[in-house]
């Protein structure tokens, strides 16, 4: 589409096609120079190890326009390491940090009039994406593989905005096993999700809050984001024990409450039954897409627990407001987490 039709200030988080795209091709054991292309199809063989056994991975960032007018990212070094440490789990060969995020600066580059505007509030999601495009049949790794990076103009990924969410704890599906790919980026993580997902939506929840497989008792994640909550003061979150994706927002939500609001910080196993006693005062979801949305209830069964009488807590709106002056360069970034193109 092109960039003057976009309405930038009411989008959504749905695809929208943008003009040039990364590919790099991986073929006797090393990665080509890779390309910038015109967007559009990909040939690959019906025999790919990601159609046949899902050998796929990728990775969610963002380029937003700052409040300096710059165009930044946010902590791309650790895209680059979660791609290689799931591309690890699953045989698939490594790509270079460095250049991972050079690539990235030029696919971004390549698309610049899609960033929305900065006081809309949206940003240009970045899709790097590695699959196993070589036959196989046999269940191994490829042989040959694909490197592709494209993006598309988002607003927010809950439509509610920083508004807080009526969410679900099931006790019927998991999203992951221990032993499993929770802790990885795959593709086969998601596919399992939409159907809890959608049968949640139609009872009116905005996603699902996924238990440990093995009690179905500890929080593991919602959907597609980080869990957090407000417990005797403290700041909580599952910890990372192999069935949770390791969140770059989480890791810097817990940073800025410990530092710069002074909070102490747990990485530990939440029971869900925790949600619903007094102790517990906010809740709240993290992701690159999330960024950081207010929890406003959790339900189980018949039992129902409102926070903040469905309000963004206080912590939650400080640590929202927090991030996010960091992400559009409203204040000092003094972490050194964004990246200017």
């Amino acid at each position: 589409m092109e960039p003057e039709k976009i309405d930038f200030y009411n989008l959504g988080f749905e695809f929208i096609e943008t003009k040039e795209m990364y590919i790099s091709n991986y073929k006797n054991s090393e990665w080509d120079e890779g390309k910038i292309v015109p967007f559009g199809p990909i040939e690959i063989s019906p025999g790919a190890c990601v159609l046949n056994y899902g050998q796929g991975i990728f990775e969610g960032m963002k380029a937003l326009e700052a409040k300096t007018g710059d165009i930044v990212l946010f902590r791309p070094d650790k895209n680059a390491d979660r791609l290689n440490e799931s591309a690890k789990r699953l045989l698939m060969p490594s790509f270079d940090k460095e250049k991972f995020i050079e690539t990235v600066k030029e696919v971004v580059k390549a698309n610049k009039e899609y960033v929305p505007p900065y006081d809309s509030g949206g940003a240009l999601y970045i899709r790097p994406l590695l699959i196993g495009s070589g036959p196989i049949l046999g269940v191994a790794p490829a042989e040959e593989y694909k490197f592709i990076i494209f993006t598309v103009p988002v607003g927010p990924y809950f439509p509610e905005g920083f508004k807080a969410i009526d969410l679900e704890i099931s006790k019927q599906y998991t999203r992951a096993a221990p032993g499993g790919t929770g802790d990885a980026k795959t593709c086969c993580n998601y596919a399992g999700t939409m159907l809890p997902a959608k049968e949640t939506k139609a009872k009116g929840f905005a996603q699902i809050i996924y238990l440990d497989a093995s009690n179905l008792e500890y929080i593991d994640e919602v959907g597609t984001a980080n869990f957090f909550a407000i417990i005797n003061g403290k700041l909580a979150t599952p910890a990372l024990k192999g069935t949770i994706l390791p969140g770059i927002t989480r890791s810097s939500v817990l940073t800025l409450a410990e530092e710069k609001m002074g909070m102490e910080v747990e990485e530990r196993d939440i029971s869900y039954k925790e949600l619903f006693k007094d102790k517990c005062t906010e809740a709240f979801c993290t992701g690159t897409a999330a960024v950081i949305t207010p929890i406003g209830s959790v339900t189980i069964e018949d039992k129902k627990r409102i926070f903040n009488e469905g309000q963004p807590g206080e912590l939650t709106t400080k640590l929202y407001e927090l991030l996010t002056s960091i992400q559009r360069l409203e204040i000092e970034d003094e972490y050194g987490w964004i990246i200017k193109l």
